[in-house]
């Protein structure tokens, strides 16, 4: 059964050839970190839609994360184990009383900064206005269909690796995915 010194090993791209492995759980966790975090913010801020509170997300996901590592027993990737803490954590701001009562308006300039500065602006407007209505879209698809979209677009997971984060079996995923997919086209076809 693989520890967590095992899944850090694992997630370490390109380790510099003078650094040992970390010893220490300290050490372990900051390699996880650096790792994970930039995946884990961009999920949470599609979860979300605000990038503050994405930004709070992710910070709360590795906190939790942090405090039951002892629970990590090795038998998802450790990918996986911190997106299904980001998913519940997400999924819990999204029906709390703040969620539902409190309206914030998401910050253009995250979307706007996935851009190159060196590119025209007429196709940086173009790329501005497809980002708002695929974001538009997704936001009135229904839950489950969101995250399913979101995870197979930005993350690339498997059919397998969704199933385990969403507690499904592959088949149901892949179903869900298909009805997912033709629901947002339409949606899609509808703000255009």
């Amino acid at each position: 059964m693989p520890t967590l010194e095992t899944a850090v090993e694992e997630t370490m791209s390109d380790p510099p050839a003078a650094t040992a492995v970390p010893t220490s759980l300290e050490s372990e966790f900051a390699i996880l970190y650096e790792k994970h975090h930039r995946q884990i913010f961009y999920l949470a801020l599609r979860l979300l839609g605000d990038p503050g509170q994405a930004e709070d997300a992710t910070h709360d996901v590795f906190i939790k994360a942090y405090r039951k590592i002892g629970e990590f027993r090795g038998d998802a990737d450790v990918r996986t184990w911190l997106y299904r803490i980001t998913l519940n954590h997400c999924s819990n701001l999204r029906q709390s009383w703040h969620a539902r009562n409190v309206h914030v308006q998401a910050d253009d300039t995250v979307f706007e900064l996935a851009v190159g500065t060196s590119e025209n602006p007429l196709r940086m407007l173009e790329i501005s206005e497809l980002g708002e209505r695929i974001r538009k879209t997704l936001e009135g698809m229904p839950d489950e269909y969101r995250v399913l979209l979101l995870l197979v677009a930005d993350d690339e997971l498997s059919y397998n690796e969704i199933a385990e984060l969403t507690k499904q079996s592959a088949d149901a995923v892949r179903g869900k995915l298909h009805r997912a997919r033709k629901a947002f086209t339409m949606a899609f076809q509808k703000t255009g």
